[in-house]
C-alpha cells in the first residue's frame, strides 16, 4: 500500500483556506443578525491572511498558486464579508441604493487585489502597498461593530456617514497612496522605521487598555497616517522641484 505524500505547500494553503472559511462564516452570522461575531470572524480571517504568507516564506513554498488563492480568499473575507455586514446592519434601509453602495467594498477590493497581483515582481519579497490594503479596509468596517453599540450603527441618521466611509475606503484601495507593509521586528529595521514601530506599539497599548473597544480609532489612524504622509511628501517634493527664486 503506497503512502500518501503531502506537499509542504499544503500548510500555508490550509491556513489560507481558514481565511476564506472565516469570511464565509462572517457572512452567515451577519445574515443571522449576529453582527459582533461576524466582525470578529473578519479579524480572525485577517490573522490567517497575515500568517499564511509568513509560513510560506519560512518553509520556502511561496508560489504563484498561493498568491492567487490568497487573493481569491481575500475577495470573500475582506470584500464580500464587510460589504454584506454593513448592508445587513444599516444600508438595507435604503433598499437598492444600499446594495449598490455596500458592493463598492467588494468591487474596489477586487480591483485592488488584481492590480496588486499584476505588479508582483518577486513573490518571495513583501513590498510596501500602493493603495490601502484590503484587510485594513475590512478591519475598519469590522472595528466599527466592536467599538460602537449596535443600536447606534442601526440608526438611520448615520447611514450617510457609512456611505461616505465606504466611498473613502473604496477610493483609497485603488489610489496611489503608499501604505507600509508590516516589517520584521528586527533592531536594524526598527532603527530605519522608528515612527512606524512607535505607531504600532502605541496602537497595541491603546487596544489592550480599551479591551479592544478602541480598535476603530487605531485602524482609522493608520488610514489617516498614510494620507497625511502622502500629502506631506507631495508638498515638500513640489517645493524641492520648484524652489522659490529670490531676486
Amino acid at each position: 500500500m503506497s503512502k500518501i505524500k503531502f506537499s509542504r505547500s499544503y500548510l500555508p494553503n490550509s491556513v489560507t483556506a481558514l481565511n476564506v472559511f472565516c469570511g464565509f462564516a462572517s457572512i452567515v452570522f451577519a445574515s443571522q443578525g449576529d453582527f459582533y461575531l461576524s466582525a470578529i470572524l473578519i479579524f480572525l480571517a485577517a490573522f490567517f491572511d497575515l500568517i499564511d504568507g509568513l509560513i510560506a516564506r519560512m518553509i520556502g513554498t511561496s508560489s504563484q498558486f498561493g498568491v492567487e488563492l490568497d487573493s481569491l480568499s481575500d475577495v470573500v473575507s475582506f470584500g464580500a464579508a464587510p460589504a454584506y455586514l454593513l448592508y445587513s446592519i444599516n444600508l438595507y434601509q435604503i433598499d437598492y441604493l444600499g446594495i449598490v453602495f455596500s458592493s463598492f467594498l467588494l468591487i474596489f477590493g477586487a480591483l485592488r487585489l488584481a492590480r496588486f497581483n499584476s505588479q508582483i515582481v518577486d513573490i518571495n519579497t513583501k513590498a510596501d502597498f500602493k493603495g490601502l490594503p484590503i484587510p485594513i479596509s475590512a478591519s475598519v468596517v469590522g472595528s466599527l461593530i466592536i467599538t460602537f453599540p449596535e443600536e447606534v450603527l442601526k440608526n438611520e441618521e448615520i447611514t450617510n456617514y457609512l456611505i461616505m466611509l465606504i466611498i473613502s475606503l473604496s477610493y483609497l484601495m485603488v489610489c496611489n497612496i503608499k501604505y507600509d507593509a508590516l516589517p520584521k521586528p528586527k533592531i536594524e529595521v526598527i532603527k530605519k522605521r522608528p515612527v512606524f514601530f512607535l505607531f504600532v506599539l502605541v496602537g497595541l497599548i491603546f487596544l489592550i487598555a480599551t479591551s479592544g473597544k478602541g480598535a476603530f480609532y487605531i485602524f482609522i489612524s493608520f488610514v489617516l497616517f498614510g494620507i497625511l504622509r502622502h500629502v506631506y511628501y507631495q508638498v515638500f517634493q513640489q517645493k524641492e522641484k520648484f524652489p522659490n527664486k529670490s531676486n
